[in-house]
């Protein structure tokens, strides 16, 4: 099983809810790679280098904080695995132009950043290096959101194209594992995003979770608590439903609002307390995991070493394809 981040800020509540849960679940079940992706990250802020380096131990401190076991799951570095750009570069070939275009999410990602003309070749090319990364580790498990199944798909059309040039298989197709928890909304009602600054980071403060719930989308026609509400496209509700455990009072809660007789202040006094419940603990153990950064590169380190290994072995096998590995 293969799964990963891009290190362009610290992971907010959107991957708690989408990801990181089903890699704890899931981590003593599967052998587990994830991946902090940070050349991925370098795609649209190359400007930046600086930023992405930083993040790259934010990103980890996160993933040890919700309880990922390093003992376990394998954390790794994609840029200490060199083999994944070697590979990256072979399936270039492999991919048209006119394909990457097509691609949904990758179009979908462009307009959120208006990139227009000015787009940078590495950002359009980022889910050959996704395939990349997912077959460099013969993957053939990848927990995602439904927004990344066109990077599932366009991996397999890879893994087809090398088989058919090979004549057999060489590294074996994947699936996505999707998450029962619909996409998360940032506050604003928009995609949560780390750049909009408009989701709840897991490191959040106690005053900073506080501030967003306040801010939080409802519905703009439930002025008072007796007017009859939406519940679908209301943020607030959006956590809850991920979030509270009491599954029988949110139903209550939902048919309340609909029906008037709920205020809004009341309900987001209702999630303030959960998401204060779910984060405190989080929040405490990546701040004792922070004194130590020595220790958690470390562990970036060795799970490295360990990526590296298998990524080699791939490379081997896909280089044999296009007879690279024979200079005699």
């Amino acid at each position: 099983m293969l799964t990963g981040d891009r290190p362009t800020g610290p992971l907010h509540l959107g991957h708690y809810a989408g990801s990181l849960r089903t890699r704890v679940a899931l981590q003593n079940v599967h052998q587990q790679t994830i991946l902090i992706a940070d050349l991925q990250a370098l795609t649209d802020h190359a400007g930046r280098p600086r930023d992405v380096r930083r993040n790259v131990l934010e990103v980890a401190l996160d993933y040890l904080a919700v309880g990922i076991d390093p003992s376990v799951t394998t954390i790794a570095l994609q840029s200490a695995i060199p083999e994944l750009a070697e590979l990256t570069m072979l399936y270039l070939n492999l991919v048209t132009l006119a394909r990457l275009e097509r691609n949904p999410t990758v179009r979908s990602e462009i307009e959120l950043r208006g990139f227009a003309r000015d787009l940078p070749a590495g950002f359009l090319a980022y889910p050959v290096s996704q395939a990349a990364d997912i077959t460099g580790f013969r993957a053939t498990l990848v927990p995602v959101g439904d927004d990344q199944l066109p990077m599932i798909e366009q991996t397999n059309e890879i893994v087809r194209r090398l088989a058919g040039l090979a004549g057999h298989s060489v590294v074996p197709e994947c699936r996505a594992l999707l998450s029962d928890t619909p996409r998360l909304p940032g506050v604003d009602g928009r995609k949560a995003s780390k750049s909009l600054g408009n989701a709840i980071a897991l490191s959040a403060s106690p005053d900073e979770i506080r501030d967003k719930v306040r801010a939080m989308f409802t519905d703009p026609g439930h002025v008072r608590a007796s007017d009859p509400g939406r519940v679908e496209g209301n943020v607030v509700f959006a956590y809850l439903e991920a979030f509270d455990s009491q599954r029988e009072e949110v139903e209550g809660l939902k048919q309340r609002y609909r029906e008037g007789g709920l205020g809004d202040m009341a309900l987001k006094r209702r999630l303030d307390e959960v998401l204060q419940a779910v984060l405190e603990p989080i929040r405490s153990r990546r701040t004792l995991l922070a004194r130590d950064p020595a220790a958690v590169l470390a562990i970036i380190g060795s799970g490295s070493n360990r990526a590296h290994d298998t990524a080699a072995s791939v490379l081997s096998d896909v280089r044999e394809v296009f007879f690279l590995n024979d200079h005699g």
